[in-house]
């Protein structure tokens, strides 16, 4: 069984793939601190697994892509000491199977370039992620299947923190859909103002990028804000999917498995 991670700023997601399946097992999704140490990662893998009836011995196999570079460190020496294997790391060396037409291909983050090879992996053609997280992401793929490169932008609870650090009257307001365009409170307006305000910010990007790289473009949503932001775009955004990157460290792994671990591994691109 694969294990694939995925540690961003403000959560991790992770998920396991049994032998043979392109789908996801089962994924969870827990708050990430950057202090956790390696035993604390594997009790808080070993409860969760436990849930569904698995344990350590059922996975033989892990990847990990982190913007968080001290956890790296942990989960790797986690999967070292509880799973018995060595987990493999997402990074500049590895191979991905995508040209990177970045100027600096080592400044692309793990999981942006996971998310490029799932998507493309599906489309194959044209296609724009875009990842709401702590930041909000756009990245780039040509039809010919080559990372051009993308937009970052601050993400929507880091305005929310911004404004009440810097506005002493505002209140600290937890995001959630609004209930109307117009507020009606001050928690509601602020509310508001953020959704709707990043909602359009995503269309005007999205309308941009497709009149530059074509209207036929396909444009795939993913992060864990998605699910309350996306409903107030309009019509910019193909399809969501939360399973995204855990799809594309998947593909990663099987780009980058020993002779005979993954069948497709021969008939894969190498980049």
């Amino acid at each position: 069984m694969l294990l694939v991670v995925d540690v961003g700023n403000t959560q991790t997601h992770f998920g396991v793939y049994l032998d043979g399946s392109e789908a996801v097992a089962e994924h969870w999704r827990f708050a990430t601190v950057r202090e956790s140490t390696r035993d604390e990662l594997g009790a808080a893998l070993s409860n969760l697994l436990g849930l569904r009836g698995l344990g350590f011995t059922d996975i033989d196999r892990s990847i990990v892509s982190s913007t968080v570079p001290q956890l790296s460190e942990q989960w790797t020496e986690m999967a070292g000491r509880y799973l018995g294997h060595e987990m493999l790391v997402v990074g500049p060396t590895i191979r991905t199977g995508m040209p990177i037409r970045y100027d600096n291909p080592r400044e692309v983050g793990a999981d942006r370039l996971a998310n490029a090879i799932a998507a493309y992996e599906r489309v194959q053609d044209t296609c724009v992620v875009v990842d709401f997280g702590t930041a909000i992401t756009y990245d780039v793929v040509s039809a010919a299947g080559e990372y051009l490169g993308g937009i970052i932008t601050p993400g929507a609870e880091i305005s929310i923190d911004a404004l009440y650090n810097r506005a002493a009257k505002l209140p600290k307001v937890e995001l959630a859909e609004p209930r109307a365009l117009i507020g009606k409170s001050t928690v509601e307006a602020i509310r508001s103002g953020i959704v709707f305000g990043f909602a359009g910010q995503v269309d005007g990007i999205v309308r941009r990028l497709r009149a530059e790289l074509g209207p036929t473009t396909t444009v795939i949503a993913t992060g864990g804000l998605a699910g309350i932001l996306v409903p107030s775009v309009q019509e910019t955004i193909d399809e969501v999917d939360d399973l995204l990157t855990l799809t594309g460290l998947r593909l990663i792994w099987e780009r980058n498995a020993p002779e005979g671990e993954a069948s497709r591994e021969s008939l894969l691109p190498r980049g």
